[in-house]
């Protein structure tokens, strides 16, 4: 081998790397975009496969089954946009101002997945595969949420809260009944103060 065949071998290593992270990336892509037009358990390879512009021989390649390609689909979902951090508001002592903060938190990161988010819960109601990752996924982050939100308040404020959090609450108050944001934040705090 002359010296010159060695230092290309790398090279083309590195390259062939890349073009594979690129062509996984690609089906990556296409399938949180069918996941948000249509939804995870509407969503078959083929169409991946179609609207990543591969072979289906190559998307197995990288995916063998279906659970991996949601595990990386709804892995790269929250890393491009993760749910509100609930740790920090520990330090906001009071309990209204703190549900405030949080609350708003969360309804801006519902408007930002909307789409994404309401295939998502559609289809985990039906699709087993779905709900096990969406839970996954989601139940810690809320889990958090939750606790941190719910420090201070009474037992009975605590059903309340758990609406408050729903995102079929905000696609109500916000998408269904126009309210802005802040008004459906507001809206909620004030609600579940009313039973304090």
């Amino acid at each position: 081998m002359t010296h010159r065949a060695s230092e290309k071998r790398p090279y083309q290593q590195k390259r062939r790397a890349e073009q594979t992270a690129e062509t996984r990336q690609r089906i990556v892509d296409a399938a949180i975009d069918l996941h948000t037009d249509i939804g995870p358990g509407r969503t078959t390879i083929s169409m991946v496969a179609e609207r990543a512009g591969v072979q289906r021989h190559t998307f197995y390649a990288h995916f063998p089954d279906e659970r991996s390609l949601l595990m990386a689909c709804s892995g790269e979902a929250m890393a491009r946009d993760p749910l509100p951090d609930a740790g920090p508001w520990r330090e906001i002592a009071r309990p209204k101002a703190r549900l405030k903060t949080g609350l708003r938190a969360l309804y801006d990161w519902y408007g930002r997945n909307a789409d994404l988010t309401a295939s998502v819960l559609r289809d985990a109601a039906y699709h087993e595969l779905v709900r096990e990752i969406s839970a996954l996924r989601w139940d810690p982050g809320i889990a958090l949420i939750i606790e941190v939100l719910g420090e201070g308040l009474e037992p009975r404020q605590m059903p309340l809260l758990h609406l408050a959090l729903s995102f079929h609450s905000w696609r109500s108050l916000v998408r269904e009944s126009g309210l802005d944001t802040d008004t459906a934040v507001d809206t909620m705090v004030a609600a579940i103060f009313a039973v304090a």
